[in-house]
């Protein structure tokens, strides 16, 4: 793997691009220009909100660094949009013409800050708005390009919150990239994993631990129990399958038997279908747990994430982009075995999520400190940067070329109709 993952240092030339035409070269010019010129204000935007890690739902720096920045760029801009720390930046030119969404990402993890990128996420989304703009501007290109800020993707669905608020009904379809390691220069058009969250909550019966601890139901002990049954249940499982969580508790004490514990469970499969049968079998190891120390168990779902649909025709185009410009195409790194609230959105509406690797080092992937560093340096940003050129151009095929986008929606509902099968 070392031999293939782009490391810190690595001096490997970026690969031959294919020879040939992309779609509009005129309107790829100005995008490359426009963002181009943006660089080094994105990068300092990135480093602004890398500085300064927001958990999910708390993303109040990051809204209004983002909305003045788009501010200043010419976009409509609605602060405190339908959630208190999403926002929306929208540019209209002409009239009518198709709708191009845009998604930016601001949430941080706890301890760790940005180690999944999203200072990148969210300048990526910046730039591919910023460069549409002005490709419509220039060549006066009808349409409308919408730019959403969105809160809470670390484990709070809030791009699903903001599709049941209305969010992203006028969008055609919706763009947005993710960083990960992989092979130099890449850009990697895998799914993700389907994933259900449940809380679950053991109530038992509190007895002095050494007076008379048979009086008591532990329900710190069902909770254990249930961690041993799930760690040997996995052995039955699929390799493509995850199942992890954690347990907490309320007023414990060495000397009370606790009468209480509450779980937190994500059950991840790469679909929807196959999660939803796996944590039935992880239900089981709770009831049974429940059953052998006496205690009461409530399993409640908390959410479910749906696999990333990758639209198509959205990847064919990006992919004959990368290839012919900046880079390679794979379909096995990017986010394959991790999650996101766009697969929900992907299930929803034509949407494209590639990933885009950065130097990492090993064993310093998404969610580790290593990561946020790797995110922070000057070769993230120029692939973060080269991406977004890549999405922008897709993007603005979108809102020029009627039949690509009628093709756009044909591939949706197949693979809509496919998934009902």
């Amino acid at each position: 793997m070392g031999d293939v993952v782009w490391r810190p240092g690595d001096q490997k030339p970026r690969p031959p691009v294919l020879e040939g035409d992309v779609y509009r070269p005129d309107i790829l010019e100005i995008i490359e220009k426009t963002i181009e010129e943006l660089g080094p204000r994105l990068r300092e935007l990135s480093q602004d909100i890398l500085a300064h890690p927001e958990l999910k739902f708390e993303e109040r720096y990051a809204h209004d660094v983002y909305t003045s920045f788009v501010e200043k760029q010419g976009f409509v801009v609605q602060r405190n949009y339908l959630l208190e720390t999403a926002w929306v930046a929208t540019y209209t030119h002409g009239q009518g013409g198709p709708v191009l969404g845009v998604n930016s990402e601001m949430d941080a993890l706890p301890g760790i800050g940005h180690a999944c990128g999203h200072n990148l996420i969210g300048i990526a989304g910046v730039a591919i708005a910023c460069a549409a703009k002005a490709a419509m501007q220039k060549l006066g290109i009808d349409g409308k390009v919408i730019l959403l800020g969105t809160p809470g993707e670390e484990g709070g669905f809030g791009k699903v919150e903001l599709w049941e608020k209305g969010a992203y009904e006028e969008m055609d379809v919706c763009l947005m990239c993710h960083p990960a390691p992989g092979p130099p220069y890449s850009v990697s058009l895998s799914s993700c994993l389907a994933m259900v969250k449940l809380q679950v909550d053991f109530a038992g019966h509190t007895a002095h631990a050494g007076l008379s601890p048979w009086e008591g139901q532990n329900a710190l002990d069902a909770a254990v129990l249930s961690y041993t049954s799930i760690g040997l249940l996995r052995q039955q499982t699929k390799p493509t399958h995850r199942i992890h969580g954690i347990f907490e508790g309320k007023d414990w004490a060495p000397n009370i038997i606790p009468d209480n514990c509450t779980m937190y469970w994500f059950v991840r499969a790469p679909t929807t279908n196959e999660a939803l049968e796996t944590t039935e079998r992880v239900k089981a190891c709770f009831e049974a747990a429940a059953i052998a120390t006496g205690c009461k168990v409530t399993v409640t779902v908390l959410s479910l994430g749906n696999e990333l649909v990758q639209n198509s025709v959205l990847g064919e185009e990006l992919a004959d982009v990368v290839c012919k410009k900046y880079g390679t195409i794979d379909y096995e790194w990017g986010i394959a075995s991790a999650s996101t609230d766009f697969g929900n959105v992907s299930y929803l509406m034509p949407g494209l999520h590639p990933g885009f690797s950065i130097p990492s080092v090993p064993n310093g992937g998404n969610h580790t400190p290593a990561f946020t560093e790797a995110a922070s340096t000057m070769e993230a940003h120029e692939a973060c940067l080269d991406v977004s050129k890549a999405l922008a151009a897709v993007g603005m095929r979108v809102l020029t070329d009627k039949t690509f986008l009628s093709k756009v929606k044909s591939a949706f509902e197949k693979a809509k109709r496919t998934r009902s099968k």
